[in-house]
This record gives structure tokens, C-alpha cells and sequence, in this order.
């Protein structure tokens, strides 16, 4: 069953250049990916400092196998400076 993710993440003020450049990089490595069938970056037009990731997983292994790449794991260690917070929807497509 495929797997529907939203993930918000806000820069800390200051850092959203930084971190865009960051998770631009994320989408290129992840598209790469067999289980990934989308994977899009917004940009909130209000707040520049947050961001969006729409993404569909074909499968919830795939999600896991994406949940611990080296580059993903990376970006979890490296990015606590310029990340203020996340949050993630994990959510099934009703219609």
C-alpha cells in the first residue's frame, strides 16, 4: 500500500538560504530511490522559513529503506543548527 508523507520543517531564523540548499539536495537524493513515486519541496509563500515535503512512498518498506539512508541520516545529524522544528504526516489518501 502506498505511503503519503507530509513533512513541515521551519529554519531557525536566519538559516532558510542555508537550509533550502540543504533539502534541495535531499529531493534530488531521494528521487533516486525505487520506492520514491514523488518527492516535492514548497517553500511557504507567508513564512520563507518553512517548507514542505509532499511525498508518496510505494510501499511502507520502502519508506523505512529511506528513513535510513546515509544521506538521510546525515541530514538528521548535520541540520540540528538550522532546523527549529519538524513535523511529520504520515496519512492514507482518502480521496
Amino acid at each position: 500500500m502506498k505511503v503519503y508523507l507530509t513533512a513541515i520543517i521551519k529554519a531557525k531564523p536566519g538559516q532558510a538560504d542555508v537550509l533550502k540548499n540543504v533539502l534541495q539536495e535531499m529531493v534530488i537524493n531521494s528521487r533516486k530511490e525505487q520506492a520514491c513515486l514523488q518527492y516535492d519541496l514548497h517553500q511557504s509563500l507567508e513564512d520563507k522559513n518553512i517548507f514542505i515535503f509532499n511525498e508518496i512512498w510505494a510501499n511502507q518498506e520502502g519508506l523505512d529503506l529511506h528513513n535510513n539512508q546515509p544521506y538521510l541520516k546525515a541530514f538528521q545529524t548535520e541540520s540540528k543548527a538550522i532546523i527549529d522544528e519538524v513535523i511529520i504526516y504520515k496519512c492514507n489518501k482518502i480521496s
